[in-house]
């Protein structure tokens, strides 16, 4: 009977906390797309399942970053596991301003909009427009002094993608990616998600918007040592999940800027979905060399090799 009743209380608390999710995702009136934590019981795409097709959506042509770290805290200064914010946000400006023109970005220029839904291969369509991949993808950083809620939702992270569209200025191919600080973070973090990207409306138009809280937070559940098993003074290892999961956001919001009207499968699974947290073999996450150093990725899913590449 006790056993039982264990059993049923933790269904019940899954339900709960899965609902909460859903009520959260829905907040702010549009899809919300997430990048399901690493567990080795939990089930992944690992590469499978038929092609990605295009869902007669815009993807970004010529993308842009605009990265916003919100809170008093990354002005401040804080310290998580012998690191420091500003080594954080050296990492991740790294990263975001050298992916641009690299080789582990190039796999997305296959991708299109003005296609037909249902479409998986760009060339067979006159008048396909595609994504391209230039070099200084970094459009701007921003702190954000203003307080971060307590209680952080999904409205609060689009009303501070709106906050920064007003800062850097509008851009349709841009990806507002929203970094808040250790310890603040939407419901589901490090349990159920990494990370997850959505969009809202802007009086310019419609606008990409990431939510990326600290995920040295979540340890190995959001790819802290996933590739890199020993930590050093630039933060390898320790800040994998920056670049691990960051990249995946990055890919997500260049195909599917707007969830889920770009390129997705069958089952919903977006680019970084389906190579998601591969350890070993084909398509396994591995340090890729960019303009700015060397960084921890997980491969994307390309439809010209049916598979995973970096």
């Amino acid at each position: 009977m006790r056993r039982t009743l264990l059993v049923g209380l933790s269904i019940f608390a899954t339900l709960t906390l899965n609902f909460a999710l859903a009520g959260a995702v829905s907040a702010h009136g549009q899809p919300v797309h997430a990048m399901k934590v690493h567990d080795v019981k939990a089930a992944h795409h690992k590469g499978g399942g038929t092609l990605l097709f295009s869902h007669g959506g815009a993807i970004e042509r010529t993308p842009v970053v605009f990265i916003v770290f919100w809170g008093g805290q990354w002005s401040s200064g804080f310290s998580t596991g012998g690191y420091t914010s500003a080594q954080a946000q050296t990492y991740v400006q790294g990263f975001f301003r050298g992916v641009g023109g690299s080789s582990w970005a190039s796999s997305m220029t296959q991708y299109c909009q003005n296609v037909p839904s249902g479409t998986t291969n760009c060339a067979s369509v006159s008048g396909a427009a595609y994504v391209t991949n230039p070099s200084g993808q970094l459009g701007g950083t921003w702190v954000d002094t203003s307080i971060v809620p307590s209680k952080l939702g999904t409205s609060s992270i689009a009303g501070e993608a709106l906050r920064a569209v007003a800062h850097f200025g509008y851009n349709v191919n841009a990806d507002y990616m929203i970094f808040t600080p250790s310890g603040s973070s939407t419901t589901g973090f490090g349990t159920q998600f990494c990370a997850w990207h959505s969009s809202t409306s802007s009086s310019s138009g419609r606008v990409s918007f990431s939510n990326m809280p600290y995920q040295p937070d979540a340890g190995a559940a959001c790819g802290m040592n996933f590739v890199n098993q020993t930590a050093d003074s630039f933060g390898h290892g320790y800040f994998d999940g920056f670049s691990i999961v960051g990249g995946h956001e990055y890919g997500e919001t260049v195909t599917d800027p707007f969830p889920s009207s770009g390129w997705l499968d069958g089952s919903g699974a977006e680019n970084g979905d389906k190579c998601a947290w591969i350890s070993t073999g084909t398509g396994a996450a591995a340090n890729t060399r960019l303009s700015t150093g060397s960084y921890a990725v997980q491969s994307l899913w390309s439809n010209a090799s049916n598979g995973c590449v970096i």
